[in-house]
């Protein structure tokens, strides 16, 4: 998944960074909501981590302003507030789950997977697209008993087409989601990517599924929800 994790303690926020990356992640990491609303206005995120406590602008401030933006990512509240009050505060803001500090590694990995788990895409441990798997945990998509192995930024991309199967996608969604924020990519870096990707549909049969629309980007489409 793509997340966005805000907190304003570094000795906090990067041992986060490094579990959710090293747990198949793509993961930005800021210091302030101010950063953080710039993102989640440029970004697609499929999960965001707020912590509470923030200088200037709350996390529950944060949430509400996601929410007021029409997203529906899932958020997940960060806090040393444990009272039945407070959660509820979180849980009206627009949170959807909720974990006490200090965080327990595996307990936030653990709820990570399963906020995951609500996209509608989502067939048993896997993404699914007609008959078309992605084994997050393998990083290999499958068809028709075919299975092959994907590049981690082949799966990244692929989660996030997936994800929002049947959606127009634009290069600039790609490039800003893809590469973690303070990175640049090369400028045919996307271009590369979506043929490499096509490349390995195409050993599933299923490459005409992923549609370039002139002018605009491209889109992961089953073929008979085609209109």
């Amino acid at each position: 998944m793509i997340i966005l994790i805000v907190e304003d303690d570094p000795a906090q926020l990067r041992p986060l960074c490094i579990a959710l990356s090293e747990s198949g992640h793509l993961v930005d990491g800021v210091e302030n909501a101010q950063e953080a609303q710039w993102l989640v206005s440029h970004k697609d995120y499929d999960l965001l981590i707020l912590d509470w406590m923030l200088p200037v602008l709350s996390g529950v401030s944060l949430c509400q302003h996601y929410r007021t933006l029409g997203k529906i990512a899932p958020v997940m509240m960060l806090t040393a507030k444990d009272t039945t009050a407070d959660k509820v505060v979180g849980l009206d803001a627009g949170a959807d789950d909720y974990l006490v500090k200090p965080v327990d590694i595996p307990e936030l990995l653990a709820r990570v997977r399963a906020l995951g788990r609500r996209s509608p895409q989502w067939h048993g441990d896997r993404l699914s697209l007609g008959d078309l798997y992605l084994n997050t945990s393998t990083l290999t998509l499958e068809r028709q008993k075919s299975c092959i192995r994907l590049s981690s930024r082949e799966f990244h991309l692929m989660e996030y087409l997936m994800r929002r199967s049947g959606q127009v996608i634009t290069r600039d969604n790609i490039e800003q989601t893809l590469w973690i924020w303070g990175t640049e990519p090369e400028s045919n870096a996307v271009t590369a990517l979506i043929w490499r990707l096509r490349q390995r549909l195409n050993e599933l049969g299923a490459k005409s599924w992923l549609k370039t629309v002139y002018g605009t980007g491209y889109r992961l489409q089953h073929p008979e929800e085609v209109p």
